[in-house]
């Protein structure tokens, strides 16, 4: 089959309904939980704020808009390889300068929901990943992964969704090993429905933060606060994930899109 015919039979799936477009992002707000930085450094991503110009009024009669203040790093979003130490020389690695090529790939959803339910320090590890693989299938290159685990459900309670304690925070998330695994895949990038791509004990691993470290080291990409990952498959849909053109931007907020063929 020719891909002009391709492209036709998906228009085709996509007006019958016989394929889903599934949405993958939180609403954004000032209720969005915000990342929060340890106190020794200097600077926090500020809440969102939504700020009315018009609405149909003395303003604006004939049109509604507003302006916002928000984080590149909000909600939602896209971690390009700029974000990170390790991805800071790539000349395509800013979200007005990489290849849009790689944002639409098929994904790989590995469910840990049930692991996560029972402990929220849960670690996804690369025996995990290979058990994964000989159930459903092997990951592929320049394909998406991301990590199930229903946290989306805290989205609009910012203190459950951090799930900070005199600890440190409490949220799951991988090894280095299983990056360094996923990586040696060649995979386009990692996704999490936490605050980050990381778990919330990332910090006291070796290296710290090894999602970040290892992914833009690689100029992979990181998605975090996804949501509904429960509605797709565990390989079969496409994952639509495009930043904001943001000139020299580290990232952006999304609205993540999954193609998920019915029945």
């Amino acid at each position: 089959m020719s891909a002009a015919n391709t492209i036709n039979e998906l228009g085709g799936l996509l007006l019958s309904g016989k394929v889903e477009v599934v949405d993958l992002s939180s609403p954004l707000g000032p209720e969005t939980p915000i990342l929060q930085l340890p106190p020794d450094f200097a600077k926090n991503t500020p809440k969102v704020e939504i700020h009315k110009i018009s609405e149909y009024d003395e303003d604006g009669p004939f049109f509604a808009w507003n302006w916002m203040v928000l984080g590149e790093h909000s909600g939602t979003h896209f971690d390009a390889p700029h974000h990170w130490v390790t991805g800071k020389d790539y000349k395509d690695g800013f979200t007005d300068t990489l290849d849009v090529q790689r944002l639409i790939a098929p994904v790989n959803v590995i469910d840990c929901s049930k692991e996560a339910a029972e402990n929220a320090d849960f670690l996804l590890t690369d025996e995990h990943i290979k058990a994964w693989e000989k159930e459903h299938g092997e990951i592929g290159r320049d394909e998406w992964v991301v990590m199930r685990t229903d946290w989306d459900r805290y989205a609009d309670d910012e203190e459950k969704f951090l799930n900070t304690d005199e600890n440190g925070p409490h949220s799951p998330g991988p090894t280095p090993e299983a990056v360094e695994y996923l990586l040696s895949k060649g995979i386009v990038g990692w996704g999490s429905q936490c605050i980050g791509t990381d778990a919330g004990s990332a910090g006291g691993m070796e290296p710290p933060f090894p999602a970040h470290n290892f992914l833009h080291r690689d100029n992979k990409f990181g998605l975090a606060s996804l949501a509904n990952l429960d509605k797709l498959p565990a390989k079969g849909a496409i994952l639509i994930a495009a930043p904001i053109k943001i000139k020299r931007g580290t990232g952006s907020p999304i609205r993540a899109l999954a193609l998920v063929p019915k029945g």
